[in-house]
């Protein structure tokens, strides 16, 4: 059902031309880059906050997270979006791909976990703030499964 929804779309880029190299390992190298780059540092510049003793080193730690995580979530949203369009015009059936659903869990966990802190964790509570804390870890893990079955997924198609 969702490859017969993303069609229309995905046939309009097949007629565009795009090279099979860019089709098949564009959202790969983009994708491998926000997760690996921006996803470590939004986790170690989270987890530095929680963890040092220094309030200044803290400080920024927390708003260096602040201000990355937001925008880590936009991208892998719109690289989300990128590589079902990818998987359609090479004409893999998506919701049969493990990569969809580590893809889809990363963004629900990631999406949780922004409620949690626009809500100001629910008025400063620790409880709320280490739950932030083990959900972008949990996070973070399943983006590694998550480029782990994308690159098997790769080699395969």
């Amino acid at each position: 059902m969702l490859n017969e929804m993303l069609e229309p779309i995905a046939s309009q880029f097949r007629a565009m031309g795009i090279p099979e190299p860019i089709t098949h390992w564009g959202h790969p190298v983009m994708m491998g880059i926000v997760i690996f780059a921006m996803g470590s540092f939004v986790g170690f510049s989270g987890w530095r906050s929680r963890l040092t003793a220094d309030a200044d080193v803290a400080q920024k730690s927390r708003s260096d997270h602040r201000k990355m995580a937001p925008w880590m979530f936009l991208f892998m949203a719109m690289g989300y979006t990128g590589g079902l369009l990818s998987l359609v015009m090479q004409e893999h059936t998506v919701m049969e791909s493990p990569h969809f659903w580590t893809g889809s869990l990363v963004l629900v966990l990631l999406a949780l976990n922004g409620l949690i802190s626009a809500t100001g964790f629910g008025g400063n509570k620790a409880a709320l703030r280490t739950a932030h804390a083990f959900l972008g870890s949990t996070a973070l893990a399943v983006m590694l499964v998550h480029a782990i079955v994308g690159l098997k997924l790769g080699l395969s198609i």
